[in-house]
Parts: C-alpha cells; structure tokens; sequence
C-alpha cells in the first residue's frame, strides 16, 4: 500500500525534517538538561522558530494553521530521536486548543502568538488529591466577588509550572440556576497572589517537573475565565482529547528510541558465532514491538483526524484508544530493549534504564488504562457501569 494513502507527502516531509532537526540535539543533550536540573529551553525555543510548536494554532495568530495530526507527528519524531518535549501536550495541545476554540479575542491575541512562538509556557491543572480520575469530584472552587472570581483549592502533579508563564486551572462554579456545580476554566498567572506551588519529590527523572498547587482566595479579574462558564465541561474535553493524542504520540516515540537502539545493538553484538539478532528469542520480542508500535501509531492517527475533522465523539473513543494502545506498546517495547541488553540495557552508556520508569507514565497518566477500560466498556459497548 502506498504511504500517501495514510500519510501525505507533507506529512512525510514533517516528520524527515523533524526527525533531522531532534539528531542535532540527541538524547545526550537532553540527558545532560535534566542532570543539571533545567530545561531544554534551547531545543523548545528553537523548535518554536521552525514553526513546530505551533504547528496546530492559527496562522492569524503566529501558528501553523494545521491540527493535532501535525503537531503529534512533531512531538513522536522528536520522541523517536530521544529529544521528546513533554510541554507541547500541555502548552500548545491542551491549552492552546482550548483558548484558540473557545477564548475570548483578547486571550487568544496575548496568549496564542506567544505559545507558538514559544516565548511563553501555559502549564494545565485538573488532577486533585482527593478526586482522581473522577472529575465530578473536583472541589477547587470558583465564585464571584463583583466582577471578578476567587479560586481556591488544590491541585498535584501538575507539570512545568515552574517554568510556566500561567496555569489554566480548572475548578467548579456554582450554576445560579441549579445550585450545582459546574466546570470552569480560568488562567492564572504565575505570579497570582495566593498561588503557590510545592514540588513533588519524583523518582522520574525528566526536565519537567511535577508540583502540588495551593489556590488560597486567588483573586483573578472576569477576564480570565475562558470561553462561556456554561460550556466548560465541553470546553474542557476539547482540550482532554488532545491530550491524549499526544501522550500516545510521546509513547509511540519513546517506544521507537528504544526499539532502534534494541536493533542496532541486537544486529552487531555476537556471542557465538552469529549477531545476537539472528535468533529468534530475540528477534520475534522485538518484531512484535515494531508490530504493537504500528498498530498504536494507526490509532493515534485516526483519532488526530477525527479531532481535526470536528468529530468530538468519534475522537474522544478514538483517542483513549490510541493512548492506551500507545501505553502498552511502549512499556512492551522499553522492557524488550533493555532485556535485549541485558546489563548493558541497565547502563547510562546506553540510556534505556531511565525509559522503565518513564514507559510507565504512558500507562498511568493523564487517565489510567482501567479508566480507558471503562470509557470504553461503557461508551462503545454499552455495558453498565459499577460506580
């Protein structure tokens, strides 16, 4: 079957021309960012400049004018090089998405150009500590105080905040017709008084860390809810389904690193009298990765073309498909590489052993696999739930 049929020529130009891009950095860059305990600012920033972190946003504000499709192309070649960028499923794909669908004019005129440009980070809170992967239990709160709104409440692992510029928080208003509550989305500036930030003690070792958030009565003006307090509950969905694109496309990438490094080293080690490779103990574990790491990228691009095309319903199926295809192809594919190193895999030389960890992330966050389990139970098979 010919390529152009699931990818277009562009499309296939993007990834060579990323892929070439992400080699001139390498993982040892990246590697030696995180030792240091800073940011890959270099790499973002100049990604930025070749229009690939805002590939997805409107060209009228500095973007690209393309979907999720070319922004996830973007984010697994970069992942498959070694040089993965973790931000861009938060700051163009989520809330990039979000302001650039439902904003107001004058935060898509601050906030978009300068997400693509990369001059400026928005980082994204909605996990809690008492709520888990149940959203309706979210008790950070919003009310009005005149015309402004008070948000307090807490938020955990919730990345790059210290590198952030705002944080697109989302709480709960209460509905003046109903008396319930309802979800809202606000952005607060990483300077709002009352908002404080704590780091999480991680033992992922990656350049974007993880934080517990404190809202304290932060005071933020009418401007900074996104889009209609009565739509935020699709507005924030608009933004989960992206995000989940893009964790699969950044577990797709990891898991290709650590299938090409496997091969390379799988096709030259010798032991007896042949590579190592030519058996098939070896062989077929890392033709089944290959083969789980198509399968999962076909799924991702679906569910990318469905979010382009408008289908919210059909993406959001399709999404938490891919993510959970993409989680469990990468895990699959790291373990085989290193087991294929054996010691060597366990090595800094060969910087596999820090995957074992990460790989993990693609199953947990931003939804667990049982949760996918159940969306998809529920939602595409019509079983009852039991909660």
């Amino acid at each position: 079957m010919p390529a152009t049929l699931l990818e277009t020529d562009e499309h296939q130009a993007l990834r060579a021309a990323v892929a070439a891009f992400g080699r001139r950095y390498g993982r040892d860059y990246l590697t030696r960012v995180q030792e240091e305990g800073g940011y890959p600012r270099d790499l973002w920033l100049e990604a930025a400049k070749l229009g690939y972190l805002g590939v997805n946003l409107p060209e009228r504000y500095g973007g690209g004018g393309a979907g999720i499709t070319e922004l996830a192309i973007v984010l697994e070649e970069l992942g498959a090089v070694g040089t993965p960028l973790l931000m861009m499923i938060v700051s163009p794909a989520i809330c990039g998405t979000v302001i650039s669908r439902f904003g107001t004019d004058a935060q898509r005129a601050e906030w978009l150009p300068a997400l693509a440009d990369g001059s400026r980070i928005m980082a994204f809170g909605i996990t809690e500590p008492d709520a888990g992967s149940n959203s309706h239990r979210i008790t950070t709160t919003a009310r009005r105080d005149g015309t402004d709104w008070l948000l307090t409440g807490r938020k955990v692992f919730v990345s790059g905040v210290d590198i952030a510029d705002a944080t697109l928080i989302v709480g709960r208003a209460e509905d003046a017709r109903t008396g319930s509550l309802k979800p809202c989305l606000f952005i607060v500036p990483r300077d709002a008084e009352g908002f404080t930030r704590r780091p999480i003690d991680m033992e992922l070792r990656a350049a974007e860390k993880q934080f517990e958030l404190t809202l304290d009565d932060v005071r933020l003006p009418a401007g900074a809810l996104v889009g209609d307090e009565d739509a935020g509950l699709l507005q924030l969905f608009a933004g989960l389904n992206p995000e989940r694109v893009m964790t699969a496309a950044f577990a797709i990438g990891m898991g290709r690193f650590a299938l090409a490094r496997a091969v390379e080293y799988a096709r030259e080690r010798t032991v007896w009298k042949t590579p190592i490779g030519a058996h098939q103990a070896i062989a077929h574990p890392l033709a089944q990765a290959h083969v789980e790491l198509e399968l999962a990228r076909l799924m991702t691009r679906k569910a990318a073309l469905l979010y382009d095309a408008g289908d919210d319903a059909g993406a959001g199926e399709a999404a938490n498909m891919a993510k959970y295809a993409a989680g469990e192809a990468c895990v699959r594919a790291v373990d085989q590489a290193v087991h294929t190193l054996g010691g060597n895999g366990l090595t800094r030389e060969f910087g596999l052993a820090s995957l074992v960890t990460a790989a993990r992330v693609a199953r947990i966050a931003p939804v667990s696999r049982e949760m996918i389990l159940n969306y998809v139970s529920h939602q595409s098979l019509g079983l009852p739930k039991s909660y």
